[in-house]
């Protein structure tokens, strides 16, 4: 072996052992030229590069938004902001650092999904940790880990996300079992977590989605406290832009 490839070799593997202390930098960075300490600290200014490039990929692939979104591409004509919010504080996921919760609200197809997913990528690439779920398939992933055995894991790994987004809420209707387990994710995200909900229907026909008056109001004197409503009115945007026209 070359001596070029053997000193390489060292590297790669000395590298990969250990995690470098600050007092071993210190000393490396006096004992070498300046031409030396140069070359170190681009190499080590890569390597944190690299680092947090994957660890932002790992953040949005566990994530799991249905794709991920940007603001630059929103249409917000069919937004209503409230009293102090709008696109730069969202932009700044200010609420995020403040634990308040979204309602995104109003009719099918005018960007609420679109908007909530664009957090999530922000979130990300920040490093922050953000969990994006359909209601439904947030129940299913609790009924499964309840049937495992594996339900206060679950639930810890949902709770670790500083940004919890539940797309969809009351697309499909809850069966009472579902609503507990969705009930008890809004009881333990309160104050501890943002959360960003979807949702097509009004506060006053929660009822019907979680099948129990008296849960539904639980859930939304939580959101309300700390939450702000964002409302979206308008034509769907995959109306206006569908294929199938007639004529």
């Amino acid at each position: 072996m070359a001596a070029g490839e053997e000193l390489a070799r060292r590297v790669v593997e000395a590298g990969r052992s250990c995690s470098l202390t600050t007092a071993v930098l210190e000393e490396w960075s006096r004992l070498g030229t300046p031409k030396q300490a140069g070359y170190l600290a681009g190499y080590l200014e890569a390597e944190r590069s690299s680092r947090e490039a994957s660890k932002r990929a790992t953040l949005l692939r566990r994530c799991a938004p249905p794709a991920p979104k940007t603001f630059g591409g929103h249409d917000r004509s069919a937004v209503s902001w409230p009293e102090g919010m709008g696109r730069e504080p969202l932009l700044a996921l200010d609420f995020v650092e403040r634990r308040e919760d979204l309602v995104l609200m109003g009719d099918v197809g005018t960007g609420k999904t679109h908007m909530a997913s664009a957090p999530c990528a922000l979130a990300c690439e920040r490093r922050l940790e953000a969990r994006f779920f359909t209601a439904s398939s947030l129940v299913m992933r609790l009924r499964r880990a309840r049937d495992d055995g594996r339900l206060d894991r679950e639930a810890a790994l949902i709770g670790k996300a500083r940004l919890l987004v539940i797309d969809e809420l009351g697309f499909l209707p809850l069966d009472a079992d579902g609503a507990r387990l969705l009930f008890q994710v809004f009881a333990d995200a309160y104050e501890r977590q943002s959360v960003v909900i979807t949702t097509n229907l009004e506060f006053s026909r929660w009822g019907s989605v979680f099948g129990d008056d008296q849960m539904a109001a639980a859930v939304i004197d939580r959101i309300v406290h700390h939450g702000r409503l964002v409302q979206f009115r308008g034509e769907s945007y995959r109306v206006r832009h569908a294929l199938m026209q007639e004529g």
